[in-house]
């Protein structure tokens, strides 16, 4: 017999020993390459009470198979196109990794008709669903999806800024890395604040602010450029097979973690974030943000810039301000 959502994450918050804001996921998108290893790291997160999957195929087995794992998260699945409202009932956070991956030669722009009109059908069942949950969007081009999500809830007169976020801390997660990598650090103590948007030359690692290193003028460039790039070293190592799936679901899933503390109440966090931002003159900016209960709790600035640093954000501002009209756009047709 099928049980309720609400009902099953209510039973397994109880179960745990330590009484905290039981908090029900929901992953659209569930069955692919970064939603499957995504939903793993969510089962396994204690803040995590209910997980709901959905995805147009597979959902089931992904479920059953998550299922068996023995944290007390519980795990349903749905499945079928213009299901997801069922999935999405009583949902506190709603992550999305539904759209089609990038192939060798594709942009991310290129995944743009096919990506956007997955995201806006998705944003119309959130709006139905679950009106008050917190959106974080991974499907791409970010820098479009989002603004697409956005005037979807505005049509539906659920949208609320604090709580719609594009999640580019895979470019915080590269950047991490490679900067560890360049200086011999351990990665666990290097933190690399990236703002600007989540694509190509919108990405910009702010290399000038990360505390007790040293950076040549080569270093500088070869470690700016890897970052924007990385997602494309992917497609090409994985030769065709797909593109950066690991890596976003661990980013991923970082984000959801942190943002499931704030939401049990935990103060302090901070990570980059792409959200509505008046800190450009692009509507849409990744910088980094404090959450707290009710999603984004402050956006902040991104503090002195190098010259070079500088240069990049001024080209990327007219890029970033080009692809949120775009997704506007395409949500007013």
């Amino acid at each position: 017999m099928m049980h309720s959502f609400a009902a099953r994450a209510a039973r397994a918050a109880a179960s745990t020993k330590t009484v905290r804001k039981a908090s029900n996921v929901a992953v659209l998108g569930a069955a692919g390459g970064i939603g499957q290893p995504l939903s793993l790291l969510l089962k396994a997160d204690p803040l995590v009470s209910g997980l709901s999957l959905y995805d147009v195929v597979n959902t089931p087995g992904v479920a059953a198979d998550l299922s068996h794992c023995n944290t007390p998260a519980t795990v349903t699945g749905v499945t079928g196109v213009g299901n997801a409202e069922e999935a999405l009932k009583g949902a506190d956070v709603v992550v999305i990794p539904a759209g089609v991956p990038r192939k060798p030669g594709m942009t991310r722009d290129d995944l743009f008709n096919t990506n956007a009109s997955i995201v806006a059908s998705l944003a119309e069942a959130c709006a139905k669903a679950c009106p008050n949950a917190c959106y974080l969007i991974i499907s791409n081009p970010v820098n479009s999806t989002v603004p697409i999500f956005a005037e979807t809830l505005k049509k539906h007169g659920v949208y609320d800024k604090n709580k719609l976020i594009g999640v580019t801390t895979l470019d915080v997660v590269r950047a991490n890395t490679f900067v560890a990598e360049n200086q011999g650090k351990d990665v666990r103590d290097v933190k690399v604040d990236v703002i600007g948007g989540h694509a190509g030359t919108t990405i910009i690692p702010l290399l000038s602010q990360v505390p007790s290193t040293s950076f040549s003028d080569a270093d500088i460039e070869a470690l700016t450029q890897r970052i924007m790039f990385g997602g494309d070293e992917v497609v090409k190592a994985k030769d065709g097979a797909g593109s950066a799936t690991l890596s976003m679901a661990y980013a991923g899933a970082h984000f959801t973690s942190q943002l499931l503390k704030a939401l049990d109440g935990q103060s302090g966090i901070q990570e980059c974030a792409f959200v509505e931002s008046s800190v450009t003159d692009a509507p849409y900016f990744s910088t980094p943000v404090t959450l707290g209960p009710g999603g984004v709790s402050e956006v902040h600035g991104y503090g002195t810039l190098s010259a070079y640093e500088q240069d990049v954000l001024d080209k990327a501002v007219p890029d970033l301000i080009a692809q949120a009209e775009k997704g506007i756009a395409f949500a007013a047709k």
